[in-house]
């Protein structure tokens, strides 16, 4: 199956590059039998989360064994839709993956907390404490400005239909404010461990609830207090970091690679050898707001106009946190199931999986069955609304 590459043209509204016309890139795949097969158009659109780029997610092909196509090559989930008949379509945000990372090629403006994973390549030793950039990179207002514009992309190549969304982790903060503000896009969505904050920021103008808080001075200015937190536009994980999220170490290595693979720059940092980086993985430092429990309910849209397919892991701890974390870091999947007013919603948890059930090969080909279940008649493994609990040997009982 061969993709096909598009650069979208978007307005930005970053305030690190406001106003500049630059490119998002976004990944198609077209159902099984091409665009000349008969049938209404199914467009599918898949977002990544806070760090990890959409195709090491979505898209992660395994290279062949021997001159043989690998057996366990199995690991696009995109691919898999296609094949299902689906026109499935993959982005990056800014600051991610192969669209554009303004103010991230400078080492200097990376969290100062983890410039020592770059003191040896490139070098951070002349840094200044505060980064040259001291503000967070995108905000909640610029994310959804450019899920905005692919999504009109997707459906002027897609008749106009609506667009089903798959989103993963942080995802949410995303694909959830745009389908409560743009119900008439949306057609389903599915998220896979979604974050959550049942208590977090949202605008205190009630009658534009995902307008940014007061004092966030955008769009000439971002949020950047506490400067600890928002006074840098990127983030960094290293090579181990990442990898110690993966049980299976030889996968382990090929999703790393396939996420250098993204980043030219990110690939030449990184490392305790001079001269022999190993990469970091460079992420963009957002300011999110609109997405909690007052918020989810707006409008009356999930569950009614929009379905929503609820997916995670017992063992968890990303997308579930301690509520003592306070309300900007504690994230729970089941209070987002209940703040969703309508009855079209679908909760499935499931025993033993972690954040990262798209890099387990059990989990992720059930994974894959169930969104497609879910997008094709709403319905996974016979069950279509409630909350469940879902075994290891795929056995679901609903949960009292």
């Amino acid at each position: 199956m061969t993709p096909v590459d598009h650069k979208v043209k978007h307005k930005s509204t970053i305030p690190a590059n406001f106003g500049d016309e630059i490119e998002l890139f976004v990944r198609e795949y077209k159902k099984a039998g091409g665009s000349g097969g008969s049938g209404t158009p199914k467009p599918v659109l898949m977002l990544h989360g806070r760090s990890v780029p959409a195709l090491p997610g979505f898209d992660l092909v395994l290279p062949p064994k021997g001159g043989s196509p690998n057996p366990d090559a199995k690991y696009s989930w995109a691919q898999y839709l296609a094949s299902r008949g689906y026109d499935v379509f993959i982005m990056d945000l800014q600051g991610s993956g192969l669209s554009p990372r303004p103010k991230m090629d400078d080492p200097c403006n990376a969290n100062p907390a983890q410039r020592g994973l770059l003191e040896t390549n490139p070098g951070t030793g002349t840094c200044s404490p505060t980064a040259p950039y001291p503000h967070q990179l995108g905000n909640s207002q610029s994310e959804w400005d450019e899920l905005a514009t692919v999504v009109k992309f997707i459906r002027a190549r897609c008749n106009n239909e609506k667009v089903s969304f798959i989103g993963w982790s942080a995802a949410a903060f995303v694909m959830g404010p745009y389908a409560l503000q743009n119900p008439g896009n949306v057609a389903r969505m599915f998220l896979l461990a979604p974050i959550f904050p049942p208590a977090g920021r949202w605008s205190t103008h009630s009658a534009t609830p995902f307008a940014p808080p007061p004092g966030t001075g955008l769009p000439t200015q971002p949020e950047s207090k506490p400067p600890a937190v928002f006074g840098f536009p990127m983030n960094l994980t290293s090579k181990a970091g990442l990898q110690g999220t993966i049980s299976d170490t030889e996968l382990a290595d090929h999703v790393w690679q396939a996420i250098m693979d993204g980043d030219s720059v990110g690939q030449k940092w990184g490392g305790p050898t001079a001269g022999a980086p190993e990469g970091v993985m460079r992420w963009r430092n957002s300011y999110w707001w609109g997405w909690n429990k007052s918020t989810a309910p707006y409008g009356s849209t999930l569950g009614t106009a929009v379905p929503v397919c609820i997916v995670y892991g017992d063992q968890d701890k990303t997308a579930n946190t301690a509520e003592e974390l306070g309300p900007v870091l504690h994230f729970s999947v089941p209070e987002l199931y209940k703040a969703i007013p309508g009855a079209d919603k679908l909760m499935i948890r499931v025993e033993g999986w972690d954040h990262n059930p798209v890099w387990e090969r059990r989990p992720n080909r059930l994974l894959q069955q169930m969104s497609e279940k879910w997008l094709e008649d709403k319905k996974v493994f016979g069950v279509e609304t409630g909350s469940w609990v879902m075994d290891a040997d795929g056995v679901v009982a609903e949960v009292e």
